[in-house]
């Protein structure tokens, strides 16, 4: 639609997830429209994510250490494990400030269609973390999809024989919501983990 480096640029904010062509399109017109905008600092900081962040040896987590400082930190609970799919469900996690034990990023969700199984998840690096006893209740939390329900179920049966309790993020209705909005899925889950009062 543009000439040149203008579509190029537009075309490769596109590639990012998230990112349609329209709001490409608006990020593309901001840096070029805001002669305050510091393009160098951007580009710069692209560059330096790329060479200083790593994945936590331990839960994969980001960290631009070896250890990520949730691993690092000594109030964590050791006897917790929070197996998430990805980094940022972490961020989420932490933003309530209700969990207090550790983490585990499995780096996705097994999804057939996807070509993504077991074997390409982290799952073999949780199994060795749980080999030692120290932990004594896995929270399972991927998403609420089809992806995720499939991951929580194969880790729920592979993690059967340990002597681990297998528990499963709730799921149901949002606060504010109406009852007339809800799917049938979300509303049978909010059946299925009601709680006396």
């Amino acid at each position: 639609m543009y000439d040149g480096i203008v579509q190029e640029l537009i075309d490769e904010f596109g590639r990012l997830p998230g990112i349609g062509p329209k709001s490409a399109q608006r990020i593309a017109f901001h840096i070029l429209q805001t002669p305050t905008f510091d393009v160098a600092r951007l580009a710069e900081l692209l560059v330096e994510v790329r060479v200083r962040v790593r994945f936590c040896e331990i839960c994969g987590n980001v960290s631009e250490q070896d250890r990520c400082a949730i691993c690092r930190d000594p109030r964590r609970n050791p006897a917790l494990i929070c197996v998430v799919e990805d980094a940022k469900d972490v961020a989420a996690i932490e933003r309530t400030r209700e969990f207090r034990g550790l983490y585990h990023v499995l780096g996705g969700a097994i999804s057939p269609i996807a070509g993504i199984g077991p074997d390409d998840l982290r799952i073999a690096q949780l199994m060795s973390r749980l080999a030692d006893a120290t932990v004594q209740e896995v929270i399972l939390a991927t998403n609420p999809n089809l992806e995720g329900e499939a991951t929580a179920s194969y880790l729920s049966r592979l993690l059967t024989s340990m002597q681990i309790t297998v528990s499963r993020l709730a799921s149901g209705l949002p606060v504010g919501g109406d009852l007339e909005y809800a799917d049938e899925v979300t509303l049978g889950r909010a059946f299925e983990g009601r709680r006396v009062l």
